[in-house]
């Protein structure tokens, strides 16, 4: 998922965090300046989905417009299937994620 915000604010003429934070506070949702500055710079692992409501009804959008669906990023993490030559069938490699080293031995 690509998080979408800024270019949705930036379609309703918001361009700084700190009027998209004043609307919001106007709709009801009180956001600490951290909070706001990761919503507004990056992808956030969490948002609560009260929030995502105000966030869609301030900037008049839906949430499919905020979060943007990637199938292919989706399809990159998939595990490998190997065949195996014996049985026919495959066997799962998983994969560690997001480049994590493998623990020692």
């Amino acid at each position: 998922m690509r998080w979408n915000l800024r270019m949705k604010a930036a379609e309703r003429g918001i361009w700084k965090s700190t009027d998209m934070r004043r609307r919001l506070a106007e709709a009801g949702l009180e956001i600490s300046t951290g909070k706001m500055s990761a919503l507004w710079t990056g992808t956030p692992t969490t948002v609560r989905l009260d929030d995502l409501d105000i966030i869609c009804a301030v900037l008049s959008c839906t949430t499919a417009d905020l979060l943007i669906h990637e199938p292919e990023v989706a399809a990159a993490r998939r595990p490998t299937c190997e065949p195996q030559a014996a049985t026919g069938s495959a066997t799962v490699v998983p994969r560690l994620g997001r480049g994590k080293p493998l623990p020692p031995i």
